[in-house]
This record gives structure tokens, sequence and C-alpha cells, in this order.
């Protein structure tokens, strides 16, 4: 016992580790969980090869279910226990507080991953604060009243639908006001609780003031479940929102031509040779979630991959930090272009995005 013991510590030690507080359970699992699993199951195809730098990368995941306390928990444990080389985030925006302060008290870089990128990982970024994260502030709102824009055959009349947490409802406050310099009118804007019981009252309100389209950016539960229920209410209009892990698997479940979603992720169906591994190594790890769940997690994988490459062995968080301030990470098709991160910019340096939709006369989804 006492051998197997020091044989434990000896591993971890021998061991690039990294620390992952995330919404494993809970109401809003479904949009965090895949994330982890996948980097996950990338981690340990990376490892099965011979890890990085000749050592295996151990990643350690506690549950924070989206509460701010349990992630408080958590950043502490895995900063004095683990002594890990990174922190990463993977919950809702409600949990960043504690575990930013636990990252500057530390000096352990923050990573988000699969988790909303917040504005300090934008120019000039916080010097611990990186994101890898399809979404993010302000840009996705560029892009999507752009397109509405782009498509509107009559003047616009927007309404608008967040959660009410930090990052999603100031997203919707920035995009109410962006909408008016595009010659928008914004006509109704409604905050729904993390995750609502019944979104008929907010969806009642969006119908009764007559938009023709709305744009929401939320969880995907808050987005979607509006948007049903505003069509239950015989709403018309179209409807635009952000493309998270399950909106390909969506799109072909609620059949609405007008529905619209906006990413910067690939597809499955755009069939990348990176598509083919993807789908390999979630047989191999017998993933439950669908293949088009898991590209955000494959992502943070080649990122996690790249920064520990070049971070060099031994390792310290100090000289992952500096890994993470130069670095570019060739997304192999999974993004419209490589993931670069430097000193004053911790979100990337371009950022390319696609709208798709359901098309019922071909019966499948297509890029718009």
């Amino acid at each position: 016992l006492a051998l197997a013991t020091a044989f434990q510590a000896a591993t971890a030690q021998d061991a690039y580790v990294v620390g992952v507080s995330a919404a494993m359970t809970g109401p809003v699992a479904g949009g965090y969980a895949p994330v982890v699993e996948a980097m996950k199951a990338y981690i340990e195809h990376v490892n099965a090869k011979g890890g990085i730098n000749g050592k295996p990368v151990r990643i350690i995941v506690q549950d924070d279910q989206a509460q701010p306390s349990r992630a408080a928990a958590n950043a502490k444990k895995l900063t004095a226990q683990d002594k890990v080389l990174m922190l990463i985030n993977t919950s809702l925006s409600s949990t960043y507080a504690p575990m930013v302060g636990e990252s500057k008290s530390t000096g352990v870089p923050l990573y988000f991953a699969g988790a909303v990128c917040p504005k300090e990982a934008y120019p000039p970024a916080d010097a611990l604060q990186f994101c890898s994260t399809a979404f993010g502030a302000n840009l996705d709102s560029q892009a999507a009243l752009g397109f509405v824009k782009a498509q509107a055959k009559e003047p616009v009349r927007i309404g608008f639908a967040a959660m009410a947490i930090p990052i999603s409802r100031g997203e919707i406050d920035y995009a109410e006001a962006l909408s008016r310099t595009l010659g928008m009118t914004p006509v109704e804007k409604q905050i729904s609780p993390p995750p609502a019981p019944d979104y008929t009252p907010f969806a009642t309100k969006l119908n009764d003031a007559k938009p023709n389209w709305v744009y929401s950016w939320a969880p995907w539960v808050s987005q979607v479940r509006t948007f049903e229920a505003m069509r239950r209410l015989g709403w018309k209009g179209k409807y635009i929102t952000w493309a998270h892990l399950n909106a390909e698997e969506e799109l072909a479940r609620i059949k609405d031509g007008d529905f619209y979603v906006l990413g910067t992720n690939a597809f499955m169906e755009d069939n990348l040779p990176l598509h083919a591994e993807m789908r390999a190594i979630a047989h191999r790890a017998k993933l439950d979630y669908p293949v088009s769940y898991l590209t955000e997690g494959f992502v943070a994988g080649l990122v996690l991959e790249t920064v520990l490459k070049n971070t060099g062995w031994p390792a310290t968080p100090q000289k992952v930090l500096a890994a993470m301030n130069s670095l570019k990470v060739d997304m192999k098709g999974l993004r419209g272009g490589p993931l670069e991160w430097t000193p004053s910019n911790h979100f990337r340096t371009r950022q390319q995005y696609r709208v798709w939709r359901w098309d019922p006369a071909a019966n499948k989804v297509v890029r718009m």
C-alpha cells in the first residue's frame, strides 16, 4: 500500500496536471459536460500516443453545478491540494468571480473553455484570463445583427431574450443599443431566470410587442424554449440565436425555416478529416453525447495540447502562462482559421462566423 501511494505521488509529479471546474451536473450541464468529456477524451488520445514532451497529461475535474460557492471551493482545492498548472472554467458566468480571484491570488492562469469568453480576454487582456470558446461578447451581436440587417426585406422591429446571468444580460443590453445604430427598432427585451420552469410569460411579452425578428444570446435552454413558446403563441417572425453544442441536432429536431443559428464552429455535415478522428475517439471513449456536441471540447483539447507542448518540461504555472501569451493553434478546419493569442489579446486575433438554418425544401440543415 505504501509503495502504491508513493507511486501515485510520483506519477502526479511526473505529469502535466490541469484542473477543471465545470457544470457537470445540474440544469445547465447539457451545455458544459460534453465539452469536458470531449476534451478529456482527446487528451487521453494524446496520452495513448506518448503524451506531451514524453509526459502524460492529468485532468482533474470538479463539478460546480454552475454554483459560485462550489466553483470557489473547487478552485481552492485544485490550486492548493492538486497544484495544478492551469485552471479551466466550463460553467455559467456566475462562477467566474471566485475562480478569477483564486487565479489572481495564486498566479495560476485561468482558461475559459466552453464557457463564454469574458471581456477580460479581449485586448487589452487581463494577464491571467484566456478563452477559446466559440462565442464572444459584443462580437457575436455585431455579427448577428449584421446578418439581420442584410437579410431583412422590411424595417426591423426586433425583440431580445436573455438569461438572468451577468454575461447574457450584459450582451443583450449591448445588442439593444447596437440595434438602434443599425436603424432597427427595439420593441421588447425579456430576461428569464436560469432556467425558467415555463417560458410562456416571457414569450407572451415578446409576442405582444409584434417583433419581426428576435435575437437571443444565452444558454441553449433559454434560447430555444423562448422560441418554441413564441411559436406556440402563433408568432410568425424570424429568430436568430447562438449555435451552442446541440444546435445542429436541434435544427433538425425543430425543422423551422425561420430559426437561424450563428456560430464559429464547423458543423459535422462539413465532414472534415478531423471529424472522422473525432468520431473514432468518441467511440473509443464511449462518450454518451452525439459527436456534434463535441467540437468545443476538441478545440479545447487542441489548445491544451499546443500550450503544454510549448511549455516544455519541467512545467510551472509561470511557464504555462508564457506559452499561453504567444500561441497559435491549428484548428484543422473546426474554425475558419487558426486560434492565436498574444500578450495583449487572449481571445483571438480573427473571428469567423457562419449562419445555419433548416431548409424545409431540402429537408436538411444548410449553411446560409
